[in-house]
């Protein structure tokens, strides 16, 4: 019979305990560092069953918003944690309000959104407004829209000009998402 120190055998114990770490588990670890901060604050992730991760959310605002990424949310948990992963269902269901208060929340600045444009878009001078009726007023904003969106890339879809961040995160312009969403949830 050979005499091991405690050490040795906590050390066996402890690696066996990662072997056996359950796929849930090892989501629940990465999934704030995924997600990020903000993301992470107003999401609970629930079960995985059947390849679907079940996410609840803070409000319905968040499911709706969260449902849109889900398919690049996916892509980066399994490329961090080989979880096989199909699909993630977002929900307001099983929310429960985390024990931690956050006194200060961190949000989104409009820079940092997929539909922002940018401060370098420069207007041409010659954009003056014409008249003081509203068909003029309506000309001098399809000038301005028109003169802003000139060399923005298209939608692969509806060709309209987008916003590099839409394509970016949705690989189509918001409008498309939405319609690919909702054709999604009306097929479920």
């Amino acid at each position: 019979m050979s005499f091991k120190s405690v050490n040795d055998i906590l050390g066996v114990l402890e690696t066996q305990a990662k072997w056996q770490e359950q796929p849930f588990q090892r989501l629940l670890k990465c999934w704030p560092e995924v997600v990020g901060a903000v993301i992470a604050v107003h999401t609970q992730p629930l079960s995985i069953q059947r390849d679907v991760l079940r996410v609840a959310t803070s409000s319905a605002a968040w499911a709706q918003n969260l449902t849109f990424e889900r398919q690049r949310l996916v892509l980066k948990l399994n490329e961090k944690q080989s979880l096989g992963l199909v699909d993630i269902h977002f929900s307001t269901a099983g929310w429960q309000r985390p024990q931690k208060t956050h006194k200060t929340q961190e949000t989104m600045s409009l820079r940092e959104h997929p539909s922002y444009v940018g401060d370098e878009m420069k207007l041409p001078h010659d954009l003056t407004p014409t008249t003081g009726n509203a068909n003029g007023a309506f000309q001098d904003w399809a000038r301005t829209v028109q003169a802003r969106s000139h060399g923005l890339p298209l939608c692969p879809q509806c060709h309209c000009p987008t916003p590099l961040g839409e394509l970016q995160r949705w690989r189509v312009c918001s409008l498309c998402a939405a319609k690919q969403s909702s054709k999604i949830i009306s097929a479920e």
